[in-house]
């Protein structure tokens, strides 16, 4: 599901700009690296017959994306467990309502943040965390970042070693 919505955001996120009979689909190449896209590469595996359909189009775009997205197509993303950090924003052993509001903030966090929010049940605990960060630095930034937008979550907030999920 994830990898859907990663390329569906990258498809829709390239601006369209028309130009006569030419159109042209690019990103900003001023702060990103940028690779051009050739006929044979995964984009066009991806949406069938794209560069045939448009003539005169170039697409631009960061090898990061180009990496994803062929590994989406593949299947041959990887994905390891390292020791890492995440942001914890709620913790509780009340059985009778823990499950519930855990899952409720998760609702709630999602939908806002950037990064995976996970609901884990540790017993007796029931706990929501927030990310996969490799280094404490990422986790604290991003921490103050929460705390930004949920104010009333800073009484609760801790960063936590934990197992992470990162590409490898």
């Amino acid at each position: 599901m994830k990898r859907l919505l990663i390329l569906i955001s990258v498809v829709f996120a390239l601006p369209v700009l028309h130009a006569e009979d030419t159109l042209m689909a690019a990103v900003d190449t001023t702060s990103i690296q940028t690779d051009t896209l050739a006929k044979d590469s995964v984009l066009p595996r991806v949406i069938p017959n794209l560069l045939d359909s448009m003539p005169g189009v170039e697409v631009l775009q960061d090898s990061a994306v180009a990496r994803l997205l062929q590994a989406a197509v593949e299947g041959g993303e990887e994905w390891i467990e390292i020791t890492g950090y995440r942001v914890q924003v709620y913790s509780s052993n009340q059985q009778q309502k823990a499950k519930a509001e855990a899952l409720r903030l998760e609702e709630r966090l999602k939908d806002q943040l950037s990064q995976t929010v996970y609901v884990q049940y540790v017993p007796p605990f029931w706990k929501v965390r927030i990310g996969d960060f490799r280094t404490y630095d990422e986790a604290r930034i991003y921490k103050k970042e929460v705390v930004n937008l949920f104010p009333s979550l800073l009484g609760d907030t801790y960063i936590v070693r934990d197992q992470i999920k990162v590409l490898k």
